[in-house]
């Protein structure tokens, strides 16, 4: 048994130890440009080798730990790449110059300080919190009423479900252009036989900022719907039956019974509208690019009247190449985002309890 534990140690350092030399090797080669065949090679091989050292590291205590680290390092490794290490960098770039390519030197809060002093971004924060909040109430509202009807006892609902939520089956950008299509070519037949004149409601504003909110319902209503329609199925049938035979109506049945039974169910159709309104950014691009006049916002004309956020930080940094800028409006836009989250759950999780 001790030769044993003498023999699977020595082996299980030996593959520590190759599978480091052989990561950090392939790591040198890819900074220095050369052995481009073999650095990806070696770095599988070192990899292998490495958890395979962990895997036989002869600790019985912390054994299973070890396993579990090694079958949860592919997750761990790829949230890190596209998310941890991303977030810090951007971080640290919002502090430069960074052209995308190379940076000249350290700028401080001269990024944020310019943000502040664009009125068209200010304009983009303020037009994403009213999308934000038309959505949360109309996408949910119309969800729920879907899901109402959706587990009744009419026929057909298969054909019901599949039907509302087939629009957020369509990718944004597919979808953008389908409505824009609709609305400029379609709807304005309509306009021009009723009214005698050619109106597309793009063609302006405010009613272009109301496209893109019915778009939005839309093509995300559906997919909230089955979340509302999981919550309503979980009511014990025995306490809709008891409600039924106090003598409670539809309506009672819904308000005191249904909607408090599933608040859990609120809280997350809620949290889940309030994120991806925030992040609109596939149907906005596609249906108006951000395109719209503002006569008068903080004393100038703005053209970029439905830009909301998300397009407005990938307008700075792809299109006018000002990615250090970018980052430190994406950076506020995380804060937004989180704080708002934070705060929304908090205060279902406290109508949770209330009802």
């Amino acid at each position: 048994m001790g030769e044993f534990s003498v023999m699977r140690k020595t082996a299980s350092f030996g593959c520590l130890i190759a599978g480091l030399v052989l990561m950090i090797w392939g790591l040198a080669m890819a900074i220095g440009k050369t052995g481009n065949t073999l650095r990806g090679g070696a770095l599988v091989v070192g990899a292998v080798l490495f958890f395979a050292g962990l895997y036989l590291f002869p600790t019985f205590k912390h054994h299973r730990t070890i396993v579990n680290i090694i079958f949860l390092f592919p997750l761990l490794f790829a949230f890190a790449v596209t998310v941890i290490i991303p977030l810090v960098l951007g971080i640290g770039y919002s502090f430069t110059d960074w052209n995308g390519i190379k940076m000249k030197g350290f700028v401080g809060m001269a990024n944020y300080t310019r943000m502040f002093k664009q009125p068209g971004f200010i304009w983009s924060i303020l037009i994403t919190f009213l999308f934000v909040v038309f959505n949360i109430i109309l996408v949910n509202l119309v969800a729920f009423l879907l899901a109402l009807l959706c587990t009744s006892k009419i026929k057909g609902l298969g054909f019901f479900r599949a039907a509302y939520f087939l629009p957020n089956l369509i990718g944004g950008i597919v979808l953008g252009y389908i409505w824009q299509f609709i609305f400029s070519n379609v709807i304005t037949k309509f306009t021009t036989a009723l009214f005698d004149a050619r109106y597309s409601m793009l063609s302006e504003t405010k009613t272009a900022f109301i496209g893109i909110v019915i778009v939005y319902i839309w093509q995300y209503a559906g997919y909230i719907m089955l979340i509302y329609i999981t919550g309503l199925n979980t009511i014990p049938g025995d306490v809709l039956e008891a409600s039924s035979i106090d003598g409670a109506n539809a309506t009672q049945t819904l308000f005191n019974i249904k909607i408090p039974m599933i608040a859990p169910t609120i809280t997350i159709c809620t949290f889940l509208t309030l994120t991806s309104a925030f992040k609109q950014f596939d149907v906005n691009l596609a249906l108006t690019n951000g395109t719209g006049s503002v006569a008068d916002f903080m004393g100038n004309y703005l053209t970029n009247g439905t830009e909301m956020l998300a397009l407005n930080i990938y307008s700075t940094a792809v299109i006018n190449n000002e990615y250090a800028f970018g980052e430190a409006k994406a950076v506020l836009f995380f804060i937004i985002l989180a704080v708002v989250s934070i705060v929304q759950v908090r205060i279902s999780n406290k109508r949770e309890v209330e009802l």
